[in-house]
């Protein structure tokens, strides 16, 4: 058996009325890929938070190859050799690969001798096989190659344990197959991996062994091959997962709910973000839309709920054409769930009762005359908060004390209940656990079942494979010819994604 190379004893945490670690034991072999599992608040984070040095714990112990270490800053840990890759990539879009590297590294020094520094990054990549132009641009690398400049920064200062937090969620299927390459490579060459995920799937193929947190809990460690995916989500939420169960539908003859034409707008910068797209989603479907963040999806979403103005062509929305305010949009029946909770989709400050009612509050029953009739309104609020199984603390807390799975509860309260025709349903589930994500899609196949037209723009493939009836995907600002779920393979969503087609010249030159 090989020797622990991390091992925590009795790790407690708290804050303000949360124990966040409830006394966490767990040990990570030397030269393994461990994953931690659980959900939205389940303590995963703050462990390693008291990895990474930005918490130190109330009590227990911290052991390094047996050794207990005192991790009191990223400084310490990087010292006693864990690295962490975040999901949000902590990048500095406007230098190069190499000063990306390097950056707050203190035994750089004073001086930088370029070449050496060129030549260690090129020896770490052809390594690890994680290729990179050390002399690029990070604005201009795609997410894939930002996240290897993240693993290369991590190799360069000479760790022994890596952690990836979420690590597949902004990549195509060909790059997450690529990464998975690269950590058994590591793992090879004797280097410790923490695999963060909520999806199951990825944690049955790359993982040794998996923990399974749960409310501040270690619930259980087990090895992969004694195990499966309905078992860990069981460990994880405390009970069995449902189903999803999505009807077959007979669409061609349902009226047209959405038809653009030519549909094209300018982004934040000035350049065209949307390029002529031509889309029809009829009444009950659910169109898929698949892409890299930062081909266009936003702009698309804003465009289609007042939010951005468009340059050229036409949004019809139940047969009729719509361009104007959010305000017009919502009158047309376009509900609409943003990819930003906080910032877009609620106002942080203002209660739940306030953010819950907020397409409601100027008319009738809730409107009398030139003033709100608090009352109804709590009443209407608190009947909207409880069938969507809003849990908080009370109808007075600001929206922004929630969690992310309860937050998102609330948006949906606000934007189903007034029976939309049309849903703009962007990243849906980001961020959620297994047991939220399923909450969301018994939603959306509810609402669909009723008629309902959804516009479901996802990085999620399997999410977008198990709810669409059909499926695009957007490049550059464009959008290929949408083709029913069926017809699409996994590898050719990956490769539009990527811009190209789906040639076997191509496939080979990406293996």
């Amino acid at each position: 058996m090989a020797e622990n190379y991390l091992e925590l004893k009795n790790i407690r945490k708290t804050f303000p009325g949360i124990i966040a670690n409830d006394n966490v034991s767990l040990s990570v072999q030397e030269g393994e890929i461990h994953a931690l599992l659980g959900e939205n608040g389940a303590g995963k984070s703050t462990l390693m938070n008291i990895l990474i040095g930005l918490y130190f714990p109330d009590s227990g112990q911290v052991l390094i190859k047996g050794k207990e270490v005192k991790i009191k800053s990223p400084k310490d840990a990087i010292f006693n050799g864990i690295g962490m890759v975040h999901q949000h990539f902590k990048l500095v879009d406007s230098l190069s690969v190499a000063e990306n590297i390097i950056i707050g590294w203190q035994e750089q020094g004073l001086f930088i001798k370029e070449k050496e520094l060129l030549k260690k990054i090129k020896d770490i990549s052809i390594t690890y096989d994680l290729e990179i132009n050390p002399e690029a641009i990070v604005r201009d690398l795609s997410p894939g190659e930002k996240q290897r400049v993240e693993i290369v920064k991590m190799l360069y200062r000479n760790v022994e344990m890596l952690i990836l937090d979420e690590p597949t969620s902004v990549l195509t299927p060909q790059e997450s197959r690529k990464l998975f390459v690269n950590l058994r490579d590591m793992k090879a060459r004797g280097k410790t991996v923490i695999f963060i995920s909520h999806k199951l799937n990825e944690i049955m193929e790359i993982a040794d062994r998996v923990t399974i947190l749960r409310r501040g809990k270690n619930i259980k460690t087990m090895n992969k091959s004694g195990t499966e995916p309905k078992e860990l989500a069981r460990l994880m939420i405390g009970r069995d997962m449902q189903e999803i169960e999505k009807k077959a539908n007979n669409l061609e003859t349902n009226p047209d709910i959405l038809n653009l034409k030519g549909l094209s707008a300018i982004n934040d910068e000035g350049r065209l973000c949307l390029d002529k797209i031509d889309l029809c989603i009829k009444k009950g479907e659910i169109v898929g839309v698949a892409g890299v963040s930062g081909n266009g999806q936003t702009e698309l979403a804003e465009a289609l709920t007042g939010l951005r103005q468009t340059s050229a062509g036409t949004i019809e929305v139940d047969g009729k054409a719509v361009k104007g305010s959010p305000k017009d949009f919502i009158k047309r029946g376009v509900s609409h769930i943003p990819e930003d909770r906080i910032g877009t989709g609620c106002i942080p400050a203002f209660t739940c009762i306030e953010n819950v009612i907020m397409k409601k509050y100027d008319s009738a029953p809730i409107r009398k005359g030139f003033s709100i009739d608090k009352k109804t309104a709590h009443q209407i609020g608190m009947e909207m908060l409880s069938t969507y199984d809003v849990r908080m603390p009370s109808e007075s807390t600001p929206v922004k004390l929630l969690s992310g799975g309860n937050m998102q509860k609330l948006i949906l309260a606000r934007e189903l209940s007034c029976n939309p025709k049309l849903i703009i349903a962007m990243h849906p589930t980001y961020g959620l656990d297994v047991s939220a994500v399923e909450m969301v899609h018994k939603y959306l196949i509810k609402e669909q079942e009723k008629g309902t037209a959804i516009l479901l723009i996802s990085e999620d493939l399997d999410e977008l494979l198990t709810l669409s009836d059909s499926l695009t995907v957007m490049f550059k600002g464009k959008m290929t010819e949408k083709r029913d779920i069926h017809k699409w393979t996994i590898d050719e969503i990956g490769y539009e994604m990527m811009g190209l087609n789906y040639k076997e010249e191509e496939k080979e030159a990406l293996c």
